[in-house]
């Protein structure tokens, strides 16, 4: 008798557990679901600093400032080993579009303007760094990076990162990096391995 009282509550249990399963995502008679048009992101975006009045149109060639994203392109050493591309991916940045890169171009000549500022005082301490981009509304949130000289932002749409010394300065705009350096933001290109 007991072997058939378990079968029922077995069976009953099987009968419950599909219902609630096929019910799942159902909508039920005056109740309804909102549904949103637009896919929101599954990361919250950065917000925007070194962003200038106006941004110029995008040009096919890029400024003397800006270099190039520095991603490895196919047909590049083709002397590498096979799992070459493999191994290094986590330095790969990301490939910027003519708009984006526009952007950047623009926000690269303000951040150069005040850095440049910060070489004639000749002050380019990491102290005098941070409050010239500061000055431009790039903080710890755009994940500003300084150390010996060099510097790292990210404005929003892109990295602008170089060195400023006394005797020179660099700018470079590119894509984030897929695995940056740790603690540093997303700009700085990751020199160990994973």
């Amino acid at each position: 008798m007991s072997l058939t009282i378990r079968l029922r509550q077995s069976a009953a249990a099987a009968a419950l557990l599909g219902l609630t399963v096929t019910a799942c995502g159902t909508e039920h008679p005056g109740q309804q679901q909102s549904r949103s048009a637009v896919p929101r992101p599954s990361f919250t975006p950065r917000p925007k600093c070194a962003q200038p009045a106006e941004t110029p149109p995008s040009r096919s060639s890029s400024s003397p400032t800006a270099s190039t994203t520095g991603t490895p392109r196919e047909g590049d050493n083709e002397d590498r080993p096979p799992n070459y591309g493999d191994n290094h991916a986590y330095r790969m940045s990301v490939e910027l579009s003519p708009a984006k890169r526009a952007k950047g171009e623009a926000s690269a000549a303000l951040i150069q303007y005040e850095l440049d500022k910060a070489r004639k005082e000749g002050d380019v301490s990491k102290k005098r760094i941070t409050v010239a981009l500061e000055h431009l509304g790039c903080g710890k949130q755009h994940g500003v990076y300084i150390w010996d000289g060099f510097y790292s932002v990210h404005t929003g749409d892109v990295c602008v990162s170089g060195h400023v010394t006394e005797e020179e300065l660099t700018i470079r705009v590119h894509g984030a990096y897929a695995e940056p350096h740790p603690g540093t933001g997303p700009c700085v290109e990751n020199r160990g391995g994973h």
